[in-house]
């Protein structure tokens, strides 16, 4: 089954709404849906490795904005859509420990944020309801989003085609690698932090 998964996102990662769908999955994954956006980056930058940098770019634009989306929440809807996020991460007693890291250590944690597989829309959301200076954390977004998804599309660009031999190879493996990333930054945001 994994691997019919995998064959399809490959073939869809040549379709002609591909990049519709990855600007859709990167903006919303900033505000708040639970899916990074790497699950179509990476199959794309493989399938069109000549494109890899223009679905890096695609892919950073639609973050930063689904990020000021998320920052929009925070700073005028927390009480509704705010507290839903925030409820779902279960982040209800952290969020005074969010508030004094972000004094001392704003620009680094956006940073962070931003490249990590730590849920990116928590920190968006953070950063409006704690009047972050929204053009230092657009700038700080694109520096963070736009390094991770160039980092990768160059990767993939470079090396692609061992890269596409060893996932093709150890899709499994890599796969529950991939999970066990996601679970470690869900739990890093809900216990470490």
């Amino acid at each position: 089954m994994l691997r019919q998964l995998y064959n399809w996102t490959m073939s869809f990662a040549a379709h002609r709404n591909a990049k519709k769908a990855l600007a859709a999955i990167s903006f919303a994954e900033s505000s708040f849906f639970p899916i990074p956006p790497d699950v179509l980056l990476i199959p794309m930058a493989l399938a069109e490795r000549r494109k890899a940098f223009e679905i890096a770019a695609i892919c950073t634009i639609a973050s930063v904005l689904g990020g000021m989306l998320g920052y929009a929440i925070g700073a005028f809807l927390y009480d509704t859509v705010g507290q839903w996020v925030v409820d779902v991460y279960h982040l209800e007693n952290k969020m005074e420990t969010f508030k004094a890291q972000y004094e001392e250590w704003g620009i680094l944690i956006i940073l962070l944020a931003g490249f990590t597989p730590i849920p990116y829309k928590v920190f968006t959301i953070t950063s409006g309801l704690l009047a972050y200076d929204f053009g230092l954390f657009v700038l700080l977004s694109f520096m963070g989003r736009g390094g991770r998804f160039f980092l990768l599309a160059a990767l993939l660009y470079y090396f692609g085609d061992p890269i596409r031999g060893f996932i093709e190879r150890r899709l499994e493996i890599l796969t529950a690698g991939v999970a066990a990333v996601a679970v470690t930054g869900f739990v890093l945001v809900r216990y470490g932090i």
